[in-house]
Order: structure tokens, then sequence, then C-alpha cells
């Protein structure tokens, strides 16, 4: 986040730097904190993870420069992609909401 700017902002914006898409952050679907420690159990990075259900407004899908490719994936390939336990769990949380929405079950917030 830069200073200043909003959590739904930030998400919109980094959103748009790593994918290419412009979107409109929905239901906050979780906050993850992700540590990653040296060999002597320092902290060297400490990150906040806040994920939105988002609807794609306008964009094409792409890689950003640190990616070297960018697709959509279904719930059935999701195992290919050794994703961390949290992050399959949002994900799939995710696709359900959007399930959800488009069969009617949720109203828009």
């Amino acid at each position: 986040m830069e200073v200043g700017e909003l959590v739904r902002e930030a998400a919109v914006r980094e959103a748009r730097e790593e994918t290419g898409l412009t979107v409109e952050p929905g239901e906050l679907l979780g906050v993850f904190d992700r540590v990653l420690r040296d060999g002597n159990d320092r902290v060297q990075y400490h990150y906040v993870l806040v994920d939105f259900l988002c609807r794609r407004v306008s964009g094409e899908l792409t890689a950003a420069g640190d990616a070297a490719a960018a697709r959509w994936f279904t719930r059935d390939e999701l195992s290919v992609l050794n994703l961390a336990e949290d992050t399959l769990e949002v994900v799939l949380k995710g696709l359900d909401r959007a399930a959800q929405r488009q069969s009617g079950w949720l109203s828009s917030a």
C-alpha cells in the first residue's frame, strides 16, 4: 500500500499493475499474514494479504514484469498450482461466492 491509500484503492491499483485488469473490489474474503524467516528464524518479511472478491470492469489479462505468464484457471486446475493452504482456501471461497452471486443466492453488496 502507498501512504494515504485506502485498502480498496490499493486492491484496484495492484490488480491493474499485476494483471492489466481494472477491477471493482467487493466482498472481503480474508486477511492473512505471510511471515518469511531466514535460517536463524529472524523475520525477513512480513506481508499482510487482504483478499477481496473483485469484478473485472475492463482490461485484458496480461503478465506483469514480475510474472512470466498470466492466465485464468478453473477450479479443477487449481491443484497443479501448488498454492499455500490459506491461498487455496481463499481462492475456493471466492469461486464459491462468485457462483452464489451468479445464481442469485447472495445480494450484490
